[in-house]
């Protein structure tokens, strides 16, 4: 608790605590969460319902907010924390049982604000870049990440802590076939700009004035053929020689940014 003053209540709804410690592995439906930012932010979250909190008492002084009286917590040091989470784990002395988000549609998030992307990954399988490249897309104010279901990895743990709190406020779809997803983006009036280091045009010279959706490929392979020519326009960022490629997660952070300051 805060010196000198209470916290506010965190939301969240409290779920039936089952059972004694976990194993380290989620019981079916549920994800574990893990980390201060995480965390908190889940807790924050109205449309998640929580399991169970493990925690050290020096991890919950650390969150902005105050649990309420029922919540399911159990007490831990910060070693019993380790079998809980991915092997090697900052959880900071939280990890949050919770269940999984509601799926969230293309169409739910098609046609917002007209200057918000959308970030189309094309088999980005690394949990921390999706995890990074949803906290950029929290920063420069994206719409969603959509990714296809079978080629991006669950949500999770890793997700959320690369996330940085980002997991609860910026919308994930996922869809079965990428390329369909493009097409209707398409009929709802965006730009598909697939980024590529192959291409002749920067994506300065690229980006319209009006809505677009940021295609990235994976690190190496890069984008699927059949996702490159679902682009209106391929474009590249104007890196220097003293490297061949950037990390997806900084490529789309740039990107992101440069479609958030563009010129009107």
């Amino acid at each position: 608790m805060a010196k000198g003053e209470r916290k506010r209540a965190l939301r969240g709804r409290a779920g039936r605590m089952k059972g004694g410690r976990g194993s380290g592995r989620a019981s079916t439906g549920h994800v574990r969460l893990w980390g201060r930012h995480a965390v908190e932010a889940a807790l924050k979250n109205p449309d998640r319902v929580h399991r169970k909190l493990w925690a050290t008492r020096e991890g919950i002084e650390t969150l902005d907010g105050e649990l309420p009286a029922d919540f399911p917590v159990e007490y831990a040091d910060v070693a019993d924390l380790a079998p809980l989470v991915a092997k090697d784990a900052p959880h900071q002395g939280l990890v949050l049982e919770c269940a999984a988000l509601e799926d969230v549609h293309l169409d739910e998030v098609i046609g917002g604000e007209a200057d918000a992307p959308l970030v189309f990954l094309d088999q980005v399988t690394d949990p921390h870049n999706v995890g990074a490249i949803m906290r950029s897309a929290a920063a420069f104010g994206a719409a969603a990440i959509v990714t296809q279901d079978r080629h991006a990895p669950p949500e999770g743990g890793v997700v959320a802590k690369s996330a940085s709190g980002a997991l609860e406020t910026v919308p994930w779809v996922r869809v079965v076939n990428l390329a369909r997803a493009l097409e209707q983006a398409a009929d709802a009036g965006y730009w598909r700009i697939g980024l590529t280091g192959a291409a002749d045009a920067t994506l300065a010279e690229a980006l319209p004035a009006g809505p677009v959706a940021l295609v990235l490929g994976a690190e190496g392979p890069g984008m699927r053929h059949n996702i490159e020519v679902h682009c209106d326009a391929l474009a590249r960022l104007p890196i220097g020689d003293a490297v061949e490629s950037l990390n997806v997660s900084n490529a789309a952070a740039i990107a992101l940014y440069a479609i958030a300051t563009r010129q009107a």
